[in-house]
């Protein structure tokens, strides 16, 4: 997967009005980002100078940014890095690129799908499928509904749409 980009966050605006901008984080915390340092932002390399913590997410200060109005013209642009730029996650843990394109099977192995998207709407995440006739379907990522993951994800038949 070297050619897989992982999102981090999201720029959501302008703080200040000396070029540094708010940030979504998609990962755990602000040293997630501290330390990867360059990263891809809508085709341009964006490089890390600050970043801190702030209420829903960080403040950053991006060297490429010079004041408010660059600051918002990058407002919703995510900031990638590189899926091999990532430390392997921890047992029982996964990163959404990982799981997106695995093949979803019931526990007697009969084929389902294909997971397309892990969605997280605030109760944790939940993996989209997508059935070989083109209709999907959410399950909720959790033990009960998905018991194992390797290289196909297992459902159980009773959360199978």
């Amino acid at each position: 997967m070297p050619d897989t980009r992982v999102a981090l966050a999201a720029i959501a605006g302008a703080h200040g009005i000396q070029g540094e901008v708010r940030l979504k984080l998609f990962a755990d915390s602000p040293a997630s980002l501290d330390r990867h340092k360059v990263f891809e932002a809508g085709g341009r390399v964006l490089t890390l100078r600050t970043i801190r913590a702030a209420t829903g997410g960080a403040i950053a200060r991006f060297a490429e940014i010079a004041d408010r109005t660059a600051a918002e013209a990058l407002r919703g642009t995510v900031l990638t890095i590189a899926r091999a730029d990532l430390p392997p996650p921890e047992p029982g843990e996964y990163y959404h690129a990982d799981l997106i394109g695995l093949p979803v099977v019931d526990s007697d192995g009969a084929s389902i799908g294909v997971v397309v998207a892990v969605e997280n709407f605030g109760a944790g995440d939940i993996l989209e499928i997508e059935k070989p006739g083109g209709a999907r379907f959410m399950v909720p990522f959790t033990p009960l509904a998905v018991p194992e993951v390797g290289a196909a994800v297992i459902v159980d038949a009773a959360f199978v749409d």
